[in-house]
């Protein structure tokens, strides 16, 4: 799995190109990420996934990526929590309730969080998605006071600062996907113990990117997510701790999901169109 690559549209948002390649299976997602489009009533992020054979290189499938996206997003938050955050929380605060935000509280609900806060700008937004899975939606400090924290915004300006560190809290942090793109101040990112799916994404496009520009973060400070969920290394140490898992989007993940796509398709339980090359 190469790191995925950036194809800037200034000042309107950028294409990316992920590939990966795993059992028999070769990948390439396609995907947009455009902040304004909420705007004009269209998906900040669009994506197309081509699958193909590993072996001879045949055309398998086109999936659609925007649902394939969502849901690895917020199973990465889920999974990431289940891993890092202090046993026995029971709150979860959600920030940002579009599509990524709405399948990341109902991936962290399926965890077993049962009791949430959700907080968008739109409080209509916030409100869908709190009703989707049985949580309340309620104001930016209350979402932020949850024992775990999960941050989906696209924007350059940051939602969390110094103040809002607390023993034992755990963050999600999935919405700076690309340069320029933050929602911790640097100086909460090395506040944390941190974590990221995949430390070239995470230190050049993700949470971790400023904190690394401006010295006060190293690579040493940082585990793979991979190496505490594979009993490789230590995941969070005591209950005082605090920590952030940068979450980049990996094209494994794409992978892993588009698979199961295709089983279904093979199976039966899922209709598709089949399309002659």
């Amino acid at each position: 799995m190469p790191s995925k690559v950036y194809l800037p549209s200034p000042p309107h948002g950028d294409f990316r190109a992920m590939p990966a390649r795993g059992d028999g299976i070769a990948l390439l997602k396609w995907v947009t990420s455009f902040p304004s489009n909420s705007r004009k009533g269209l998906p900040v992020v669009m994506a197309t996934i081509l699958l193909n054979d590993a072996e001879d290189g045949r055309p398998l499938a086109i999936i659609d990526g925007g649902a394939v996206t969502a849901l690895r997003t917020g199973a990465a938050a889920a999974v990431a929590s289940a891993a890092l955050a202090f046993p026995g929380e029971v709150t979860a605060g959600v920030i940002g309730c579009g599509l990524h935000g709405m399948w990341a509280t109902r991936c962290l609900r399926a965890a077993g969080y049962e009791s949430g806060v959700c907080f968008d700008l739109d409080p209509a937004a916030a409100e869908r998605v709190a009703d989707d899975v049985g949580w309340s939606a309620g104001p930016l400090e209350m979402a932020l006071g949850c024992d775990v924290v999960t941050t989906v915004t696209p924007g350059h300006e940051p939602v969390v600062t110094t103040a809002h560190l607390a023993p034992g809290r755990h963050f999600n942090a999935l919405g700076a996907d690309g340069p320029g793109k933050a929602e911790f101040e640097p100086e909460a990112v090395a506040g944390c113990r941190l974590f990221c799916d995949e430390w070239d994404q995470a230190s050049h496009g993700g949470e971790l990117t400023r904190a690394v520009a401006d010295g006060l973060v190293h690579r040493d400070r940082v585990t793979d997510i991979g190496a505490v969920l594979t009993g490789q290394a230590p995941g969070r140490e005591t209950a005082a701790d605090i920590t952030l898992f940068d979450s980049t989007g990996l094209a494994i993940q794409d992978l892993a999901i588009a698979l199961a796509v295709l089983d279904g398709v093979r199976d039966g339980s899922i209709e598709s169109t089949a399309v002659e090359l």
